[in-house]
């Protein structure tokens, strides 16, 4: 458990067995946990790829309730949970992200929290049946950000541009349990073109001939 101002948060942090290259934290969605397929999905392949990766779940589901706290709370601890992981790799480039709700609380807070990059999984661009409510502000992060959504996600589909770069997943819904591999392809192939994840094995291995 990692304290906060609103209530103890948990940390699951996974580590590969060589040094990191870098250090990649998620958030939940709003009613979820951090056991979502998709983010179990990017975990294995990003740990796979030597990044140290961290699941954090917020005050909130720790206490036991469904309903999201409010969007300053949300932030407030999760920027502390930040602040304390990041102090164990000092060194290392932190990228921040999370699903639905996780991944706008990422968003906000990416430039107060120190990350270089944000993974914004199922991005809620707007309320099902509410393309006014637009949350496309919240993208404007100002460093790189990945967006992988569901073609076919209720909650809207965001658009590429400036530093916000687009992998649909045709067909796919909120969830993107309809091709997770494609959704940790997409998520580590981004990674790696940062070089924020180490490359793949066979082209380590050419490499190093």
């Amino acid at each position: 458990m990692i304290e906060t101002p609103f209530g103890p948060a948990n940390l699951v942090l996974d580590v590969p067995s060589r040094t990191p290259k870098s250090l990649l934290l998620l958030g939940h969605g709003a009613g979820g946990g951090v056991d979502a397929p998709d983010l179990i999905a990017v975990r294995d392949a990003a740990l796979a790829a030597g990044v140290a990766v961290g699941r954090v779940t917020q005050p909130y589901r720790v206490a036991g309730r469904r309903s999201p706290a409010p969007a300053v709370q949300l932030d407030a601890a999760w920027s502390a949970v930040v602040a304390e992981v990041r102090s164990r790799y000092p060194r290392k480039p932190l990228i921040t992200g999370g699903r639905s709700s996780g991944a706008r609380v990422a968003c906000r807070t990416a430039r107060d929290v120190g990350a270089v990059g944000v993974l914004a999984l199922a991005f809620p661009l707007h309320p099902p049946g509410r393309p006014d409510n637009s949350r496309a502000p919240e993208l404007a992060t100002g460093v790189p950000t990945l967006v992988i959504n569901g073609g076919s996600d209720p909650f809207g589909v965001p658009e590429a541009g400036g530093d916000v770069e687009l992998c649909v997943i045709p067909g796919g819904k909120h969830d993107l349990r309809k091709d997770l591999a494609a959704v940790a392809e997409a998520a580590v192939g981004w990674l790696r073109a940062h070089g924020w994840a180490a490359a793949p094995a066979a082209r380590m291995s050419r490499a190093s001939r």
